[in-house]
């Protein structure tokens, strides 16, 4: 089974990886989310609500919705964290990506091992760049929140077509397709992956301004 994939390109501040990041990645979770399943059988279930918060960015002129668990958005910010750190470090030419990835679990042919077959890939590439100017800055605050609204927008339309999703298993399967360490959500199975590399400098250079103006015109 080939992995839908989705990747989007910015180019930002360091400051604002985290919130642009956390934006994009908690609107799609928000959308692989599940409320617990109750089991009355191993085929019969209710399944529970999720609740919801708004989310506002301190670097962006922008506002993104997460489901309300404090473990979800804990882990995610985790994640996040790490890839920003190593986005940012000396180490870092400033250049990098991270994905979220969703799969699920399938006995292989050997005995007692599973294999995990991702289905959907949702990959953030991200450049460094800096501004040299307070103005320059605020403009980039809100050029940034109307391009982070555009993504939201695209994942939120792709999110309603019939697309595949794993089919729901019966309880003494849940745990191959869903995440059920969760104690308010119930989300497919996901992890993050990410990687940074030294083709781009974070310095402002001619060619990142064009590349900046560009991911803003998307």
């Amino acid at each position: 089974m080939n992995a839908r994939s989705q990747v989007f390109d910015l180019a930002i501040e360091g400051r604002q990886v985290d919130e642009a990041v956390a934006s994009i990645f908690h609107t799609v979770l928000f959308h692989r989310c599940l409320g617990k399943y109750m089991y009355t059988g191993d085929a019969q279930y209710s399944i529970g609500t999720i609740g919801y918060t708004d989310v506002d960015c301190d670097f962006i002129d922008f506002t993104y919705v997460c489901c309300t668990s404090e473990l979800l958005i804990r882990n995610v910010k985790r994640a996040i964290n790490n890839f920003s750190e190593q986005l940012r470090s000396n180490e870092s030419c400033g250049s990098g990506q991270i994905s979220l990835e969703f799969f699920q679990k399938r006995k292989s042919r050997w005995l007692f091992q599973q294999e995990c077959i991702p289905w959907e890939v949702w990959t953030v590439h991200l450049d460094l760049i800096k501004h040299e100017s307070e103005d320059e800055r605020q403009l980039s605050r809100e050029n940034v929140a109307d391009l982070l609204s555009e993504k939201v927008i695209y994942i939120t339309e792709l999110m309603n077509r019939m697309d595949y999703v794993p089919k729901s298993p019966g309880q003494s399967e849940l745990d191959t397709v869903f995440d059920t360490s969760y104690p308010d959500v119930q989300p497919y199975l996901f992890k993050f992956d990410c990687s940074t590399a030294g083709s781009q400098s974070p310095s402002v250079t001619n060619t990142v301004r064009k590349m900046f103006k560009g991911s803003l015109a998307l």
